[in-house]
């Protein structure tokens, strides 16, 4: 299912603020606040990223709050309220833990937000990996691949045109219940979640997207391949969005110390490189910011949409 632009590399962000993992999230964002993050989105929105994206914990132990901070705002919530303050760009969950719900309440909520923003959801879903977080909600952590692989097959359903949905499967099991409002298109795209082989499979013959998960450079072409070779031996021949998370970006040169991971420098050498990542197959790449300040983070998102994006062809 084709929802971004061919010919080119397309671009899109995590957004800050609203997921604060001590292993991304800039000093400033503790401080920020719904206009901060609104800001953003509307920047994104102008600099024709092809989605924001917001991720989904329901609740964070003790034991790694330290590392991951306890800040993880709800996608649903997130996204509607990004949907009304901005125009086109496509709202992405990266990712929603669809196992921690009945597949009921992940429709009805989903189906609404691309209702209300007139289609411009992608429903990233994803494992999980917080225990915790299943044993709280009763959910199964350590079937949670198989859950998933369910609750895929299910939400085709529930996301699909038909106000009464069906559904027979191992663990949820219904038909006859409607739900409206449907979503704004035929068929919400999915895209899957996670660099492990069982989820590499499961993106390959049940999503219509790849959004890896930590993979560098020199391991994508390997995955991609299997992916290709997955999809053709199920006979699948509908296009898969593969996606690729960029390493840390800055535009220009930043006079302060950005990390040595961190790519920097003309735009059209920042463009170079990302280009390399269309080479090896990737159709999206997902971009993070270094940044100071809300000030300075605009104007990186700006500078990219204006001078590092005409060189992404």
């Amino acid at each position: 299912m084709r929802i971004l632009p061919e010919g080119r590399l397309a671009y899109g962000m995590q957004l800050p603020v609203q997921s604060q993992s001590t292993i991304y999230a800039e000093p400033w964002e503790a401080d920020a606040g719904p206009d901060d993050l609104a800001g953003i989105a509307r920047a994104a929105d102008r600099a024709g990223f092809a989605y924001v994206a917001s991720c989904d914990h329901v609740a964070i132990p003790r034991r790694l709050a330290d590392a991951m901070s306890t800040v993880w705002y709800d996608p649903v919530a997130t996204l509607a309220f990004l949907a009304a303050v901005t125009e086109r760009v496509l709202l992405l969950s990266h990712v929603a833990v669809v196992g921690l719900r009945h597949p009921l309440v992940t429709a009805k909520q989903y189906a609404t937000l691309d209702h209300l923003s007139g289609g411009r959801l992608v429903l990233g879903v994803g494992a999980g990996h917080v225990r915790e977080e299943f044993d709280a909600v009763g959910a199964d952590f350590e079937r949670r691949g198989e859950v998933l692989d369910e609750t895929i097959d299910a939400l085709r359903a529930t996301l699909g045109p038909e106000e009464f949905p069906v559904h027979h499967g191992k663990r949820y099991d219904f038909e006859g219940l409607g739900q409206r409002p449907r979503p704004a298109r035929e068929r919400v795209p999915v895209w899957v979640g996670g660099s492990s082989p069982a989820a590499v499979r499961r993106a390959a013959l049940r999503g219509d997207g790849w959004l890896p998960q930590g993979d560098p450079r020199d391991r994508l072409p390997g995955q991609i391949a299997r992916i290709t070779a997955l999809r053709a031996e199920a006979g699948i021949t509908e296009p898969l969005t593969i996606g690729a998370i960029t390493e840390p970006l800055y535009v220009g040169a930043p006079g302060w110390d950005v990390g040595r991971r961190t790519l920097s420098g003309p735009p059209e050498a920042l463009a170079a490189s990302l280009r390399e990542y269309g080479a090896m197959g990737v159709h999206q790449v997902q971009v993070r910011f270094r940044s100071r300040g809300l000030d300075e983070l605009l104007d990186q998102i700006s500078a990219f949409g204006a001078d590092v994006a005409p060189h992404l062809t």
